[in-house]
């Protein structure tokens, strides 16, 4: 029998696959979905009451305070919701109230002095826990009980403490032959008493956050550097700082964003007064709303809305400045 032989295929190796692949029959286009497996439903489940908190706590309330800014709420319109839409008109009247240039310059300084001195009185607290000497963890326990402490309770021993006439400070300062001051009854010393009580309650944030910062630090570094004759501030500021610094930007941002918001402290101690001299726009926005025989729901929302921003923008920025330390 005589055996046909083919020509060899000098054709390209991926001409040849095509060709075979066009050859080869259509995918059927009724194929099914797959149906989601035990692990995306599970990854689903977990899920699940994260995302309802969020959308209950979280964003809920902003619609609902964006709501309160846009309309024109009474009592009545709070409760029936029938509250006619008037833009961006309560925010004009924040802005044109003459409360809002002292309200602002309360807060910017409430949250920048106590910011500034938290951080530092937290960091050189956290540098000398660092040295481990004996009863350093005891101490260091000590420390977190104003934070533990409910603030009304804080609020309220600094009530105490500052009193005019039976307060310990001014006990210590007439020991000293020094008159009595008026911490929380005077426009002058009002908000110094605040930042006073806020400064307090805050170290401790502080010093956790940078104590586990420092705890990071590879102790080898400190080593070489006393090898090379580095003094305890030369290693300070050549070595704790500059490592120090991510722990330092999201330990201020958190205090920013805590100290934006207080409310309690400052209510308890003075309720904003006397005559303004110690209200923020936290206090600003609960008098407005909730401080009034006829609380302006709109207004005090408004003010609200504003802190939200505030701390939002400073968000954003950390994350910028985050992003930019990465790439670079």
């Amino acid at each position: 029998m005589k055996q046909t032989t083919h020509p060899p295929d000098h054709r390209p190796a991926d001409a040849r696959n095509g060709a075979a692949t066009a050859a080869a029959p259509p995918p059927a286009s009724g194929r099914k979905r797959r149906r989601p497996t035990s692990q995306q439903w599970a990854a689903w489940g977990f899920l699940a009451p994260v995302t309802l908190y969020l959308a209950l706590f979280y964003a809920y309330p902003l619609y609902r305070n964006l709501d309160l800014s846009l309309r024109n709420y009474t009592v009545r319109s709070f409760v029936q919701g029938d509250a006619p839409f008037t833009g961006l008109e309560n925010y004009r009247k924040v802005f044109d109230d003459p409360t809002f240039a002292p309200a602002l310059l309360h807060t910017a300084l409430f949250t920048a002095v106590c910011l500034v001195f938290q951080y530092a009185i937290g960091l050189a607290l956290a540098v000398f826990f660092n040295q481990h000497f004996r009863l350093s963890a005891t101490l260091r326990a000590l420390f977190l009980v104003p934070w533990l402490l409910p603030l009304i309770v804080s609020a309220s021993t600094w009530s105490w403490m500052l009193n005019t006439d039976s307060g310990i400070v001014n006990a210590a300062l007439h020991a000293l032959g020094i008159g009595p001051v008026n911490w929380l009854t005077s426009p002058t010393w009002s908000l110094t008493s605040v930042i006073i009580a806020n400064i307090w309650i805050g170290v401790p944030f502080n010093l956790v956050v940078l104590y586990s910062g420092l705890q990071s630090i590879p102790a080898g570094l400190y080593e070489a550097a006393a090898l090379d004759g580095a003094g305890a501030w030369r290693r300070f500021w050549s070595i704790t700082f500059p490592l120090l610094r991510p722990v330092s930007a999201i330990t201020l941002l958190l205090g920013l964003v805590y100290t934006l918001k207080v409310f309690d402290i400052i209510w308890i101690m003075t309720k904003g007064g006397p005559a303004d001299s110690s209200t923020t726009f936290a206090t600003w926005s609960y008098q407005l709303g909730f401080g009034n025989l006829l609380p302006a729901f709109g207004p005090g929302a408004a003010v609200g809305n504003l802190l939200v921003v505030a701390a939002l923008v400073f968000g954003l920025v950390y994350v910028r400045v985050q992003r930019k330390q990465a790439l670079s």
